[in-house]
């Protein structure tokens, strides 16, 4: 068995996509499973072991192009895949299946699909969970008829990144980083938008009082976030800025992942970097601003949900329409505490 999964854009989404293919492994255990995906994500599937090679997509998101698609998949044929799945919702991102020649293309109803999809699925709905969505695909049509035919959330394969010991002390080692301190990540951007990022003063409040009790700070975020990383520490009391890490646009995002596996708690908003953390075995503590957990919520039992309950949430916008940020601002740095030290006590400050 040979297949092909044409893969999300998103960190996120690519983190739980991994989910479909731990479904896959149970059953066809001998299964070749090679994933089309942008460049970047090509690191996150080599940490999943149940993937055989990823293909690196060489359009960027939002690219028609027809003829690099009919190139790409006329070149696939002769890899003879005997399935594939489409996870995009797009009716571009069908083409390359269909150009490939893979007799069974599987894949959610989406825009102008039929045709290049021929196990079309239609009751995308009946799924709360993208997890779910994602895992239904693995299962007969027939099978899965309507919502509960998976079992609970906790009962599905959760993804779980491989962090290799040799490659984490190379990154330390690469932004001279020392563990004789607890580490705790923070995650303070959110490509969606402002209304997904929890102030950068809040998480200054939290910097300062976990190094006060012992821990030292990690910050992670693309080049964008850079900006909101190096405002968060200057808020920090000028004595424990010492302990702080801004890595925010300087690691690649293996080395992220790598990292993000050494700490011991991350704080983090509703981002790709988000999953990375429940996938690599962080305690995380969640933050929700216009978003809600109900769709695409962390993958992991070491989890706080944090978010204020004002009528107006969850909005789903980029921006706050009624401009107070009122589900952000009011979710006090005291809550994050609490729930970081629900983890585990953390350390008495070291000398």
């Amino acid at each position: 068995m040979k297949i092909l999964v044409i893969g999300p854009s998103w960190v996120g989404d690519m983190v739980m996509s991994q989910g479909l293919y731990i479904e896959l492994k149970k059953q066809y255990p001998s299964a070749l499973i090679d994933v089309l995906a942008p460049a970047w994500c090509k690191p996150i599937l080599e940490r999943m072991p149940q993937v055989n090679k990823a293909i690196e997509m060489p359009l960027g998101h939002g690219q028609f192009d027809l003829k690099t698609r009919y190139r790409l998949g006329k070149s696939l044929r002769p890899e003879g895949y005997d399935l594939s799945f489409t996870l995009p919702n797009s009716a571009k991102s069908a083409l390359i299946p269909w150009f490939a020649k893979v007799p069974k293309r599987v894949g959610w109803k989406g825009e102008m699909r039929f045709g290049l999809l021929n196990d079309i699925r239609t009751n995308k709905k009946a799924f709360q969970y993208m997890l779910e969505r994602y895992v239904a695909l693995a299962h007969p049509k027939s099978d899965m008829t309507g919502s509960g035919c998976l079992g609970e959330l906790s009962e599905l394969p959760y993804p779980s990144l491989d962090v290799f010991k040799e490659t984490q002390q190379e990154a330390l080692d690469a932004f001279n980083l020392k563990l004789e301190r607890p580490v705790l990540g923070l995650c303070p951007g959110a490509e969606f938008g402002p209304a997904k990022r929890w102030p950068d003063h809040h998480f200054a409040a939290v910097a300062d009082a976990a190094i006060e009790k012992g821990y030292q700070i990690w910050l992670f975020g693309s080049a964008k976030d850079r900006e909101v990383t190096s405002k968060i520490i200057e808020q920090v009391t000028e004595p424990n800025q010492a302990h702080c890490h801004n890595l925010a646009g300087s690691t690649s995002l293996i080395q992220a992942v790598d990292l993000i596996g050494a700490c011991r708690t991350v704080v983090s908003n509703d981002s790709g970097l988000m999953h990375v953390a429940a996938a690599v075995g962080c305690n995380v503590v969640a933050v929700y601003g216009s978003s809600s957990p109900k769709y695409t919520p962390p993958l992991t039992d070491k989890l706080a949900v944090l978010n204020t309950d004002i009528d107006c949430r969850p909005c789903f916008e980029r921006t706050c329409p009624k401009e107070h940020m009122k589900c952000l601002t009011e979710l006090a740095p005291i809550r994050v505490l609490n729930a970081i030290e629900s983890f585990d006590h953390i350390p008495t400050k070291s000398a």
